[in-house]
């Protein structure tokens, strides 16, 4: 388990990578993101180059996109009515919720973003017809047990998702043992299910690919290569030893996703192939308590 200390972890660093993958997603078809991008950039124009051929460029945005419909994918599947998405980040997977259905939406990130996100929220919901459900944005850390305990019991009776991606890779592994704790005794007493896209697992050899310096600060600031699993194996095996089940595994239609041909139009074959080589990085898991 992580000790106390941990509750006192400054994460305020993380949050301009938020929004720079808000500016990335922009030209994807995922809910709100050009618009969410458009109003960021401003006073500047947002005008995405889609005649850029930059491989790396294109395959981050793919990355992204592909993890966000891969956890919608197994979220549409469970008829949820009680949502909670933690470090949430500029993802309008809430919005996009309660605009379609009578559901109870919480995000939740650190307190600044969390105020820019709610001014940003407001006028990407102008001119957008009756809201049928309930979105909350609340201040969380993941890992203030207290905390996260008054957060879940803003909502009604019924089983509880809980949803994240882009978390755990923040995480050591003393602080993820103690997310998972949380999060058993929150789905122990209501029911229902957690939904991670953050089972990503090494692959040094991909990441020294990559041409982009900041990418590789950022990553090494955040010990993002030391936080991944080893493997999907012992990822599950983790899991288990905390209480839980992978229930469901997602599959996403690649075909369908906008960045697939600017990917594939601008990566060098011989780096394909050792994308191909590497295989799978990360995989969206549905978990379950075990019995």
């Amino acid at each position: 388990m992580a000790d106390s200390a941990h509750h006192d972890r400054d994460f305020s660093s993380i949050s301009p990578s938020a929004k720079a993958l808000a500016m990335l997603k922009g030209v994807t078809q995922i809910p709100f993101a050009f618009e969410a991008a458009r109003l960021m950039a401003s006073p500047e124009p947002y005008v995405p180059d889609y005649s850029l051929r930059d491989s790396t460029l294109w395959g981050r945005i793919l990355h992204f996109e592909e993890r966000y419909w891969s956890i919608n994918n197994l979220l549409s599947s469970l008829g949820a009515k009680n949502t909670l998405e933690l470090s949430s980040g500029f993802s309008w997977r809430g919005l996009d919720a309660v605009l379609s259905g009578y559901v109870h939406y919480i995000d939740t990130d650190l307190p600044e973003l969390i105020e820019t996100k709610r001014h940003l929220v407001e006028q990407l919901a102008e001119g957008r017809g009756e809201i049928k459900g309930k979105l909350e944005l609340l201040p969380l850390n993941a890992l203030d047990e207290n905390a996260f305990a008054a957060a879940v019991a803003h909502f009604g009776a019924g089983e509880l998702v809980i949803v994240n991606e882009g978390l755990l890779v923040y995480l050591d592994t003393g602080e993820k043992r103690k997310l998972c704790s949380i999060i058993h005794q929150q789905l122990k007493q209501r029911g229902g299910c957690w939904i991670t896209g953050d089972i990503y697992v090494k692959r040094p050899e991909i990441e020294r690919n990559t041409s982009d310096d900041e990418l590789k600060r950022f990553f090494e600031r955040h010990n993002i290569e030391q936080n991944k699993f080893e493997n999907f194996e012992q990822a599950e095996a983790f899991f288990k030893d905390e209480g839980f089940v992978v229930e469901r595994k997602a599959e996403v239609n690649y075909e369908q996703l906008t960045a697939l041909p600017y990917f594939l139009e601008s990566v060098p074959p011989e780096l394909l192939a050792k994308f191909r080589d590497a295989g799978k990085i990360r995989e969206s898991w549905q978990l379950r308590l075990a019995e």
